[in-house]
Formats: structure tokens, sequence, C-alpha cells
């Protein structure tokens, strides 16, 4: 059993991060307003949120940028135009997929406004995982790795990877719950295996949870209870399918001083809600459960959703044939 100083004491070593332009942007191609924008950033330092990530760094070969909103991209430009030199206590960051970014948009840090580069992988990809974090950190950025579908990966192959990325200036590895599958007893079974290889190569250790079966903010405490000190959230869980962990859940739960609920609060009921008004759909129903039941990927679940399909039964009955 965990010691409850674990849950209720103060850890300075807790860092939030809000991912919600990120993987929220998946929800609506990352089409925000530079107000919504603004008043996210706002928040975050209202909040005492130790990292904003933007979105992602994809690359403009792959993916047209016609067809997204800027944030899928991140040009350090547009991310200036809100927070000029960001001169706070709150860091930038932003993802960069394994196989979806262009190293070479990723200019040196003593230029750029993003502070920390958070690089996703498979454990098919580690090698290419590798090569962008040598990069990144050779540019002066501060770099983590989110290891994606470890629910789909064998225990040898995660272990092999966590010591090929321990010997890499990666800083914190990520436990990434990617089909929202995952329970609480597993997280803690996994938090163990990552802060062994963490105590090894003095890494710290993050989550980043999905909601599909409701789980997410208790995955996450579960994770701060085992040791776990880097903590994604997203506003209203706004996020791919169900979403993520909430941040108003984990703020109101953390007892730091530096953390305050009130602006996370008053954020989602001026514009959370109102991108749901607006028809910007997210968050828990039962063909995201079915899809976290089977350990899927929520593809199949997204596309229910998009069609307005209520035939519930019938879903399911389509993704155990194919499980």
């Amino acid at each position: 059993m965990k010691e409850i100083s674990n849950l209720i004491a103060y850890r300075p070593d807790v860092k939030v991060v809000d991912a919600t332009l990120r993987d929220g942007g998946l929800v609506n191609d990352f089409y925000f307003t530079d107000e919504f924008v603004k008043a996210l950033y706002l928040a975050n330092l209202r909040a005492g949120v130790d990292y904003m990530e933007f979105g992602y760094k994809a690359s403009k070969e792959m993916f047209d940028e016609d067809k997204f909103g800027k944030w899928k991209f991140c040009r350090d430009e547009h991310i200036r135009e809100i927070v000029g030199e960001n001169a706070t206590d709150l860091k930038i960051a932003i993802m960069a997929d394994v196989g979806r970014c262009d190293k070479a948009d990723i200019i040196d840090r003593a230029d750029s406004p993003i502070d920390l580069i958070r690089v996703a992988t498979y454990v098919n990809t580690i090698p290419g995982a590798v090569d962008m974090i040598e990069d990144a950190a050779k540019k002066g950025y501060e770099v983590s790795c989110n290891i994606m579908a470890i629910s789909h990966t064998q225990e040898g192959e995660l272990k092999a990877a966590l010591d090929i990325l321990g010997k890499t200036p990666v800083d914190v590895l990520y436990i990434v719950d990617s089909y929202g599958s995952m329970y609480p007893e597993q997280v803690a079974r996994l938090a163990d295996t990552y802060l062994e290889f963490a105590a090894k190569y003095n890494k710290k250790v993050g989550i980043h949870a999905h909601n599909n079966q409701q789980l997410a903010f208790a995955n996450t405490i579960e994770a701060v209870g085992d040791g776990v000190d880097w903590l994604d959230a997203t506003y209203a869980s706004m996020g791919r399918g169900a979403g993520n962990c909430a941040m108003e859940l984990l703020l109101g739960f953390l007892r730091n001083p530096k953390y305050n609920v009130y602006p996370a609060i008053c954020f989602v009921e001026k514009y959370m809600n109102q991108l749901k008004a607006d028809g910007v759909v997210w968050g828990y129903d039962l063909q995201y459960l079915m899809t976290g039941l089977l350990n899927q990927h929520p593809r199949a679940a997204i596309q229910f959703t998009k069609e307005k399909r209520t035939d519930y039964a019938e879903f399911y009955k389509e993704i155990v044939a194919q499980d």
C-alpha cells in the first residue's frame, strides 16, 4: 500500500503539463482562435501550470497546411504572437512525432520560444526517437519521450526501449495509455518499471492518460502516489476521442500551494463550454468505452462518432469481430 504522504504531501518535483491545444487539437484539426489560445496561456499562468504544450511540429511535407490550424505546425512566430518573450515561469512545449516531423523545423533553443520538445514514438521506432532526442538536446532543449501504445507492448520490449532511452539525454520518460485501456493496478506496475530505469539513468517519469473507461484521473493520481512526477492534463478533458485527465480535477487534487484550481474553472466555464456549444465533440461515451475495454485504437469509435451513429450494440459486434 502506498504511503499516504505520497498522495497528500507537498511534492516540489511535480510538474503539470497542459496538453489541451495538442491533444485537443486532434478533435478540431487545431482550429483554435488566437483569443482562445491567449486565454488558455493566461489561465495556465494563473493556475500555476508548469508547461503548456502548443501542438505539433508536424512535417509540412507530409501534412497540408491548408487542412489544419496553425497549431498542427507550431511555427515559432505564431507562438511568439501569443506569449511574446514569455518572461514567466510557464514553459512552452511542443510535440514531435517520430516519422512525422522534420528536425530542420526545430531551430536552436536560444532562438526559439520553445523550452521542451516532447518526442512521441512507438517501440518499433525507438532508433528514430533516439535521433530526435539527441538532436533536440544538442540544440539546447529539455526533452521528454512518450512511448505510445504500451498496452500493446511486450514487457521485454518495453524494458529494452527504456534501457536504450535511458542512455540518451532525454529528461522525462512517459507512461502513455494511448487506448485508455489500463487500470490503476496496471499503471502501478508500469510505474515501478519506469521508475526503476529512471533511477538507473537519473531521469524523471511522466504519465499521459486517456479517459475511455473514465480512469484517466484515477490512473494519473495512482501514478502520483507511485512517485511519477510529470502529469499531463487538459481542460475539460479535451482530447482525442474520450479525452484525457481533466486539468480541473488534477489541480483540485494536488496539495501543492503553487497550483490554483479557480482559474481553471473560469476557463472551462467561458471557453471550453463554448467549444462544446459550438459543436466540437469529445469525451467519454459508450463507443470509446468499448475500444478501451478491447484495448483497441479508438479510430473506429471516432468514425462512429463522426457518423453520429447510435447503434452501440451493433458497433460492439463489429469491433469484437475485428479484435
